[in-house]
């Protein structure tokens, strides 16, 4: 599915992601990642490389070899042809880990050149981020890659990422795109499951209880299922304001949202860095529209925190009313009085168990013990 295109298109320098580059160049910047140990080959890739290439060089003379000695004698066999096939495979897996290493590098140079030219930082890979998202607690193996990351006017990241899930003798990999965008204030923990990217059901790695799912007004329920804890409702409503909800249906209606803590998180199953003007046109334009937005947020107080910390009303001299007066539009009552910060029943959604791949295992299950009884 092709993504959805940003109203206007932002401005930034691609030209690092294409032009031309210099070779002498991408080595020394391969060998400062590697010197500060942020380089994404691991040393499994380099040894299976290095092995794929010796296989190489030792069949194709082999290989030439026989070659001749089949015209020659005008005989050929099995174990010539396999030995044909065996040398074939090497000689081709060779020079496909090779020109894949090779333009692992030099992506990676361009993302860096990519980064510094607008303002930017570029980091190669970070092992199990720290990072409160649903994506970054799951699985064995974490890592993220290609990050790009911003400071102003507030902190971004973009990065992929990966995770590996086993069960008994089998794994399996997941990959996401992510785009991470720091908040001023920790905020309930809400999410989007946008409808425009899923396929069977929805794509997100954890479901959650249906009784906390909230319709918005307007058709803001065609593009998006939201999230948000039990008696949080009234915050939703309040934080996705009909100008907000709108900025998520334009800019951001094939990504998967998430809030929690002091962080939105957008998710795609589509790498997020990497070398296509046409994608960071289309993420920075989707940050752009919302981060403008998020200054509001940073006015949201939760006034549960007043009965987990009574002491926390007495802190602020500023009354209800003045700060509704004060403010251009009206916030829940006692908006400002309790220090930032989520109660404990608005940290977390509650999830729920998903059915779809159980049922699925169990009908694999099923169908193989009736082919057994046949």
């Amino acid at each position: 599915m092709t993504a959805p295109q940003p109203r206007s298109t932002p401005s930034f320098d691609a030209a690092p992601l294409t032009d031309p580059v210099d070779p002498k160049a991408v080595s020394a910047f391969a060998a400062e990642l590697k010197s500060r140990g942020a380089s994404e080959t691991s040393l499994s890739s380099v040894i299976a490389i290095v092995i794929m290439v010796l296989i190489a060089a030792i069949t194709v003379p082999v290989l030439v070899m026989t070659v001749v000695s089949m015209f020659t004698s005008g005989e050929t066999g099995i174990a010539t042809i396999g030995l044909l096939l065996f040398g074939g495979a090497a000689f081709v897996g060779g020079v496909i880990g090779v020109v894949g290493w090779r333009r692992a590098r030099e992506t990676r140079y361009r993302l860096n050149r990519f980064a510094l030219a607008n303002g930017m930082s570029y980091e190669g890979r970070v092992a199990s981020p720290s990072l409160p998202g649903m994506i970054f607690s799951l699985g064995s193996s974490r890592l993220s890659t290609d990050l790009v990351r911003g400071t102003r006017p507030r902190f971004v990241e973009f990065g992929n990422y990966q995770y590996t899930v086993r069960s008994g003798k089998n794994s399996t990999t997941y990959r996401w795109g992510y785009v991470a965008v720091k908040l001023d204030v920790p905020l309930p923990n809400i999410v989007l499951d946008a409808k425009g990217n899923n396929g069977f059901g929805s794509n997100l790695p954890a479901s959650f209880q249906k009784e906390q799912r909230l319709s918005l007004e307007g058709d803001f329920d065609q593009y998006f299922t939201l999230y948000c804890p039990e008696g949080y409702e009234r915050d939703a409503l309040y934080l996705f304001s009909p100008d907000i909800m709108a900025r998520f249906i334009d800019n951001a209606a094939e990504l998967d949202v998430e809030i929690v803590d002091d962080w939105v998180f957008l998710y795609t199953q589509r790498k997020v860095s990497t070398l296509d003007p046409a994608t960071w046109a289309w993420l920075f334009g989707a940050v752009g529209a919302l981060i403008t937005k998020f200054d509001q947020w940073a006015r949201w107080r939760d006034d549960r925190l007043l009965l987990e910390s009574p002491a926390a009303s007495a802190a602020s001299p500023v009354a209800p009313q003045e700060a509704s007066d004060r403010l251009p539009f009206a916030p829940p009552a006692g908006l400002l009085l309790p220090p930032p910060g989520v109660a404990q029943q608005g940290r977390r959604l509650k999830r729920s168990v998903q059915w779809i791949p159980i049922l699925f295992v169990i009908g694999i299950a099923a169908f193989w013990i009736w082919s057994r009884s046949l």
